[in-house]
């Protein structure tokens, strides 16, 4: 297969595929790695980076400039012992650019049907407007009918209208039209939390998908790393005082004050930052994008950061027409 390097070919029975990149609050990142080491997955199969990433910086290590690694897309498979279902996982530490999504796609799709993959299991955030030491629930979006009424049988909530961005949305709309079907469980996390990590929201996608596929998980590790994570948002609130000022729901006001701290605070995900790179690129081709451009930094409360850069976009292009 072209751009693919297969290191082993196991005898799978109809397996289902499950993708994952890093997203907001690295819910399916983390989902997905974490259901590799749970599973002992093995690795038989690795995507070829060249064709869709790029490099955008050096890596610095004890003072001296190195050229990174580019991302890397694995391909691991689980014989499923207790179930007549097995597994393949396809991990990627990074989103491509998204120009390039469909030939990405097709070639992760290319693996998967050639193990008699019919199915296709994706995770995502739902950013709502709950409280960090809520539960997160589970939301659902499927490629057909048949699949949401099952899935309504678990009594999770279902999408009706949205968007789910990226590549752990977008594969699942490029896989339907190659004549594949799927589903993606989204785990709820708190408005003001999407820069941080997530594994509440992790662990409850996995739930529901162990549930579905009728597999053993141990989720105590990511419970025990949901704790953490709950003290230190704590730490924080106490930091902006507003754990003691707050009583019940955040309101909006204080969403968005904790929005900038975190913001200040905590580092955007790799593969936003090179999303938005990407965006700046294009932009100052093609200016009409900057709207693009601009709904990426809100949605990531990262305007601030970049608004200079931003402000520079729109100079040049007036100093080039005078």
């Amino acid at each position: 297969m072209e751009g693919i390097k297969i290191l082993k070919r196991p005898r799978l029975r109809k397996p289902y595929l499950v993708v994952a990149w890093p997203g907001m609050g690295e819910v399916a990142f983390k989902a997905a790695s974490f259901l590799v080491e749970q599973l002992k997955a093995r690795e038989f199969a690795a995507l070829s980076p060249e064709d869709f990433f790029y490099l955008a910086g050096s890596a610095v290590k004890n003072g001296l400039l190195n050229a990174p690694e580019l991302p890397q897309g694995r391909f691991f498979y689980w014989k499923n012992k207790e179930g007549e279902q097995d597994l393949i996982v396809f991990l990627s530490n990074a989103q491509p650019d998204l120009a390039r999504a469909e030939s990405y796609s097709k070639r992760i799709i290319q693996v998967a049907r050639g193990f008699g993959v019919d199915t296709v299991v994706s995770f995502a955030s739902m950013p709502q407007a709950i409280d960090h030491t809520q539960g997160s629930g589970v939301w659902f979006a499927s490629t057909a009918t048949e699949l949401s009424n099952n899935l309504q049988k678990l009594k999770l909530n279902a999408l009706a209208e949205g968007q789910i961005s990226g590549m752990n949305g977008l594969f699942l709309s490029i896989a339907k039209r190659e004549g594949l079907k799927g589903f993606c469980l989204l785990g709820e996390i708190p408005l003001y939390t999407i820069q941080i990590e997530n594994p509440k929201a992790s662990a409850a996608v996995l739930r529901v998908l162990a549930e579905i596929l009728k597999i053993r998980l141990d989720l105590s590790g990511l419970a025990a790393q949901a704790q953490i994570m709950e003290a230190e948002i704590n730490k924080l609130l106490d930091y902006l005082k507003l754990g003691s000022q707050v009583a019940g729901p955040i309101g909006e006001e204080d969403v968005e004050k904790i929005k900038k701290t975190l913001n200040q605070l905590t580092k955007l995900p790799i593969s936003v930052k090179d999303r938005i790179e990407q965006l700046f690129k294009e932009v100052k081709s093609d200016i009409s994008k900057a709207g693009q451009l601009k709904a990426e930094l809100d949605k990531w409360n990262a305007y601030k950061e970049y608004e200079d850069r931003f402000l520079d976009l729109f100079k040049k292009r007036d100093e080039k027409n005078n």
